[in-house]
């Protein structure tokens, strides 16, 4: 299994106590500048980076950092530039939080604790399905009962009957490729020529997974959201589905690391994350690494969930026989994105038989008898949604004079109720 990770991830996933140097630090760059050019997948590139470090550590500018958590701050922040994969990180003295070492041991949500990176699964309203992901945990395809695999099957299983796919990667930092061929393999063909193939000295590897899904969903609509803190493998996800055109990314452009490796000591004092080998797309013939995935539709990451339920509700209406559902969740999202002007709230401010309107912190609610309160959004003139659920609405009624006279509950399925104000 390759893993692929964000520097984020490798470092949160280490403590360190506040040992002195078990080498002066010129030796300790000898070590790292020695693993790199041994190890990194460019061998031409790795010759010119040690020479750099080590002719940098002749000059002293590394002489004053004996603390090695200043040396490997240091040291990581010189070589990331050239790679977004490098990372020097201090030996710990008591590790603390698991275990240190290659990748392939300290992959984030990586167990059943993590539920293997599936944090969350949500059908909206509208018919989306909503895949929370935070991790990509190895699959052993060569066992049946692998239970990461079951746990995407499940998954997977869950969003069969959707109208579309939201895919969220805003808060995943990497892991397993095997879990990225997998998951991209049910949305695709299985002869698709899609897969990114992995470039190491002397060696080249594949994307694609051990076994495919079965009955991909082909057609099926998907949307991935993207931060700055989507990274590695999650990057490959992204990148891998919008190269081959079944799913658009949402959001700002991802971390930018594309280069799969392993932790190597450097010595008894610092550790050094390598990349050991670097993706080739076969549609692009190239990969993202430093730019980063680049959004479909661009938006703030806060906002990517919002802008693609729009997107994948224009979709879903542009078909025939679309529900009211689908209509009203659009409306009630670009209300929420862009909410009429000039209405008087206090207007709608009283009893409608059991139903009770009051203003609660800047906002209409309608409170009736034990239930728990509807926050009413304005969707402009006398119409209302009910916020988190879009499927019911409220409209005021006025007299010829312009008062407000009596509310009508309305929901998606075509049942109402109505009351009159005062009664």
């Amino acid at each position: 299994m390759r893993a692929l990770m964000s520097v984020t991830a490798v470092l949160g996933l280490l403590t360190v106590a506040n040992p002195g140097l078990a080498a002066t630090p010129r030796e300790e760059v000898e070590k790292v500048a020695s693993v790199i050019q041994a190890n990194y997948f460019d061998p031409d590139k790795a010759a010119v980076v040690a020479a750099d470090l080590r002719a940098a550590a002749a000059r002293g500018a590394f002489d004053a950092l004996t603390d090695p958590r200043d040396l490997a701050t240091t040291l990581t922040l010189r070589l990331q530039p050239l790679d977004h994969h490098f990372a020097v990180i201090p030996v710990p003295a008591t590790p603390r939080g698991g275990p240190t070492g290659s990748p392939r041991q300290i992959i984030p949500n990586g167990d059943r604790t993590s539920n293997y990176g599936f944090h969350r699964l949500e059908m909206l309203p509208e018919g989306v399905a909503y895949i929370d992901l935070r991790g990509f945990s190895d699959i052993d395809f060569s066992d049946p009962h692998d239970p990461a695999r079951r746990t995407a099957d499940a998954a997977l299983d869950f969003v069969a009957d959707a109208e579309a796919v939201i895919i969220d990667l805003r808060d995943n930092g990497g892991g397993a490729s095997s879990m990225v061929g997998y998951l991209t393999s049910a949305f695709t063909r299985p002869d698709a020529d899609i897969y990114n193939t992995f470039h190491e000295r002397g060696a080249t590897f594949s994307e694609k997974p051990g076994a495919y899904r079965k009955s991909p969903r082909l057609e099926v609509p998907v949307y991935i959201l993207t931060s700055g803190r989507t990274g590695s493998a999650a990057e490959a996800l992204a990148y891998t589905l919008q190269s081959a055109h079944r799913a658009k990314t949402v959001g700002e452009a991802s971390a930018g690391g594309a280069n799969p490796g392993e932790m190597f000591s450097a010595g008894e004092g610092l550790q050094i994350f390598v990349s050991t080998g670097s993706p080739t797309n076969p549609i692009t013939h190239r990969n993202w690494d430093g730019a980063g995935v680049q959004p479909d539709i661009p938006v703030p990451a806060a906002s990517a969930l919002r802008q693609a339920r729009i997107v994948a509700l224009d979709s879903i209406l542009a078909r025939p026989g679309a529900s009211a559902e689908a209509r009203w969740t659009l409306e009630s999202l670009r209300a929420e994105t862009a909410p009429p002007a000039g209405l008087k709230l206090a207007d709608y401010v009283g009893a409608f038989g059991p139903a009770i309107v009051a203003m609660q912190d800047g906002q209409l609610s309608l409170l009736r008898e034990r239930r728990s309160p509807w926050v009413l959004v304005p969707l402009g003139g006398d119409l209302f949604t009910v916020a988190d659920d879009p499927t019911r609405r409220v409209r005021f009624e006025r007299d010829p004079a312009g008062a407000v006279t009596a509310l009508e509950q309305i929901f998606a399925n075509g049942l109402s109720a109505r009351f009159s104000r005062g009664v």
